[in-house]
């Protein structure tokens, strides 16, 4: 009788434990399957993230771009009045008459200008190319008491004066007031009286 029992036990005990078995291995399987399946829109998630920050980005830099663009076409776009020159993004002119410095200046201002400031070799140049045969013109450096009877060089803009194409013999500093004009070689002289051609700038 025993031996009937475990006999006809043993087969349904085997196929109990294997059912087991199988539900221990399933319940693993979907916890990583779940797993898997939250890496994986975890992933997307942060893809489409990414994916609408780059856009953002683009956006802002095509803006910019745009604004950059806009800004040197305008620039660039800058109509000189009939008479004047373009160099960079200022105008210049050079009135056929002769006037004193100071005189040279009030006519520039009525014109909505200032005698020229040169920044850089390029545009002292042209400055000089201006000049042409027609001699000297004066720009808009001039010395300004210091106190103690010294003067130093500035721009009419009030800028110091930090390059220069001062004529040899020249002086660096003064001990009274001084306007300096330019030749048709570009170089600076100076002098405290005198009519001249002048160029504007603006």
């Amino acid at each position: 009788m025993l031996s009937m029992y475990f006999s006809s036990a043993g087969p349904n005990t085997e196929q109990n434990g294997a059912a087991v078995k199988r539900r221990c291995f399933r319940a693993p399987a979907v916890t990583l399957g779940v797993m898997y399946l939250l890496m994986l829109a975890g992933i997307y998630v942060r893809y489409i993230s990414v994916t609408l920050e780059k856009d953002q980005l683009q956006n802002k830099y095509d803006k910019l771009s745009n604004n950059y663009t806009q800004l040197q076409e305008t620039a660039s776009g800058k109509r000189c009045p009939d008479g004047w020159k373009r160099f960079g993004c200022s105008c210049y002119f050079r009135p056929n008459e002769k006037r004193t410095w100071y005189e040279s200046r009030t006519d520039c201002w009525n014109k909505g200008a200032d005698l020229v400031v040169i920044n850089n070799k390029d545009e002292n140049k042209f400055v000089s190319e201006l000049n042409n045969m027609n001699g000297e013109s004066w720009i808009g450096l001039q010395t300004e008491s210091t106190g103690r009877n010294r003067y130093e060089w500035k721009w009419v803009d009030g800028s110091p004066l930090t390059e220069t194409f001062r004529a040899a013999g020249q002086p660096a500093a003064t001990w009274d007031w001084y306007a300096a004009f330019s030749n048709q070689q570009g170089q600076w002289r100076q002098r405290n009286s005198g009519y001249k051609h002048y160029i504007c700038e603006k």
